[in-house]
């Protein structure tokens, strides 16, 4: 844990050091968060193009390491430092002399730390030498990662191969377990690197969400509140909670000690809380998401500027000369967006449609749209030529006219209501609230219309995402709708703001309302806080297995198993003909005809030879599901010797 650490702290200090060329009026604690994210995604990038010219090993990630801390050279600049040291001397006040002001802010921050550190704590887990997680929904993902950073860790896996679809160019995001994998190579174990990496990124979200909300709406209150709808997001599923309980004959305390499952999530709630189904599953959306937010904060800043002369919106310390100041800040934003294509692709889609609409709406701005566009280019498009090709991955499926997103046979509106709660119905509020009520605009050139215009491309992604699939697999758009969400948000936080600022009975109003938005989500939370959840992933014989295959096999060799998510395979880091299923198909890859050969592999006979060859297959897994659901004939394999075995596990080598 103390590895894990010392260098989460220094991805933070280099990134935070960055953010002095840009912004001179930001405090130390969104700096370290912006920080965060920065380093994260420059070490993630270093480490890639470090390792793909010398191999993944402890000197690459060192190398990798320095370059990303090397901006803290920036602070022996006596500017910088002068702003640095204000910075810090703001943040040690914060700190000093307890007062409520003070102590409310504490709880805040410190109480959502707190529940992320006990949330993440859940993702994985050691139990009588079995892996386990608590998350209801990371049963498959948890080992898919696992799969990502041990190809990096324990088969220097550059250039980079899909692990779970041997002979195919690796074309998911994987910059977020790449990052484990480089805290692990320096020292840190597996567990702890996710751990502290998940805690980090989660409330450095948190911290940009809350300055993003309130800069855009104007309204302290208004910042505060939208993270909190964010990470305890969930619909109207609460309401059947009194329907578990009386049939459950339990007390209430002992029923929410063991609650019997997800209210945001489940064969009729598909819009599930945002940490259960997306920040503890979908590791590269809980780095790209900050990212993506931290950028849209630069667009904003642009949009809102109105017709000004280039140098007047904003103030960045950092001067090339042959350059207006926002146009060296438009290039520099723009280079951190351009680290997405590897980091978390469908936030570059969507900062690609919001940067799009922007430009349209406000072209006189042309200029710094142009450098940011540059900018971006620059990192993304030699990013998106490696990616596109080699791929297993058909681009034809990303794509299909595809109504109502995931509603199944609910109505549309009601689908959403239900889903959603009261957010649709406050948006509308928050609009109104922001139009006649709302603060007027610091920049005298700024309109009482920009957050609205501003609004239109995250309207366009709730509507185009309830109008097409974007990915194979059609719940997949949560990917974008969450972007809608968190646009919305500003608008549906100021709407409860207001009413609380107002008078008593609407800050009665206010409570209700928070309290309907987030009780569905905190039930799903508390669920996994509360450690009831403890889902197998590994049994202790396959994790034994696993060390045995890491002890005795060549790193680069080919394993046959079952299409499944958890074989023992995940956990060497070694390549699979095939794992699973679901994950091949929501990644545009056409699995039929290889799943079909595993199983006559596994029947057995003449074919089973030709296509062991077809394959260049190693090693064959055989385990109880194996056994079970390919009734795989193990009598045939058993003329090759036994490479390790554990309980009811065996692995042949059988080349």
């Amino acid at each position: 844990m103390i590895v894990s650490l010392i260098l989460i702290a220094l991805v933070a200090a280099g990134g935070a050091s960055l953010t002095y060329l840009v912004t001179n009026d930001k405090p130390l604690l969104w700096r370290l968060s912006a920080g965060t994210i920065i380093g994260s995604s420059v070490l993630g990038v270093c480490s890639f193009l470090t390792a793909s010219l010398a191999g993944f090993n402890p000197v690459v990630v060192l190398a990798a390491l320095a370059l990303t801390i090397s901006p803290l050279g920036l602070l022996k600049r006596p500017d910088i430092r002068k702003i640095f040291q204000r910075d810090w001397q703001k943040a040690k006040g914060t700190l000093q002399g307890a007062n409520m002001k003070k102590l409310k802010r504490f709880a805040y921050y410190g109480g959502f730390f707190l529940l992320f550190l006990l949330f993440f704590d859940k993702t994985m887990f050691l139990l009588n030498g079995a892996i386990h997680t608590g998350g209801s929904q990371n049963l498959g993902d948890l080992p898919y990662h696992l799969g990502t950073i041990f190809a990096f860790t324990e088969a220097n896996n550059f250039p980079v191969i899909n692990p779970s679809w041997a002979g195919a160019k690796y074309t998911y995001p994987f910059v977020a377990d790449l990052l484990s994998a480089c805290f692990v190579k320096l020292g840190a174990d597996v567990i702890s690197a996710m751990f502290v990496q998940n805690v980090a990124w989660a409330f450095s979200l948190f911290v940009i969400l809350e300055k993003f909300a309130a800069k855009l709406t104007g309204n302290k209150l208004a910042g505060r509140i939208a993270p909190v709808l964010l990470f305890l997001s969930g619909g109207l599923g609460f309401l059947w909670m009194n329907e578990d309980l009386t049939a459950s004959g339990k007390g209430l305390y002992d029923f929410l000690m063991a609650l019997p499952r997800d209210y945001t999530i489940n064969d009729k709630y598909r819009w599930g809380n945002s940490l259960v189904v997306l920040f503890m599953t979908q590791r590269s959306l809980l780095l790209g998401m900050p990212l993506s937010l931290l950028v849209l904060g630069f667009l904003w800043q642009v949009f809102a500027g109105g017709d000004k002369p280039a140098d007047a919106v904003g103030k960045p310390r950092f001067s090339f000369s042959s350059l207006e100041p926002t146009l060296k800040l438009a290039f520099l934003v723009g280079l951190l967006a351009g680290t997405l294509p590897l980091v978390h692709m469908h936030s570059l889609v969507v900062l690609f449609v919001v940067t799009a609409f922007l430009f349209a709406m406000r072209s006189s701005r042309w200029m710094e749209w142009i450098a940011f566009g540059l900018g971006t280019a620059a990192i993304a498009i030699p990013e998106l030529v490696w990616l596109m090709t080699g791929t297993a991955t058909e681009s034809t499926k990303f794509f299909e006219w595809f109504f109502g997103w995931d509603k199944r046979e609910a109505g549309f509106i009601w689908f959403w209501f239900t889903n959603t709660g009261l957010v649709i119905p406050l948006l509308a509020v928050g609009m109104w609230v922001y139009l006649t009520h709302g603060k007027d605009p610091k920049d005298a050139s700024a309109g009482r219309h920009d957050l609205l215009f501003f609004y239109i491309p995250f309207a366009f992604l709730f509507i185009i995402s309830n109008s097409a699939k974007l990915a194979p697999w059609e719940w997949d758009n949560i990917k974008i709708l969450i972007y809608w969400f968190a646009g919305t948000l500003p608008f549906v936080a100021l709407a409860i703001a207001w009413a609380w600022e107002k008078n008593r009975p609407l800050k009665t109003v206010s409570a209700v309302c928070l309290a309907v938005l987030i009780t569905s989500g905190s039930l799903d939370v508390w669920r996994t806080v509360s450690g009831h959840i403890k889902y197998n992933v590994f049994d202790a014989d396959a994790v034994k297995v696993a060390e045995q295959l890491k002890q005795k096999t060549d790193p680069k060799a080919v394993f046959l198993n079952a299409p499944t998510y958890n074989s023992p395979v995940v956990l060497t880091g070694r390549q699979s003909v095939m794992r699973y299923s679901g994950h091949l198909a929501s990644h545009g890859i056409n699995y039929f005809e290889r799943e079909n050969e595993v199983r006559q592999i596994y029947s057995g006979g003449a074919v089973a030879e030709l296509l062991l060859n077809k394959y260049n297959v190693d090693y064959v897994m055989f385990s109880p599901e194996e056994r079970n659901t390919l009734k795989a004939n193990e009598d045939y394999f058993k003329k090759f010797p036994i490479v390790a075995e554990s309980g009811q596990y065996r692995v042949y080598k059988v080349k």
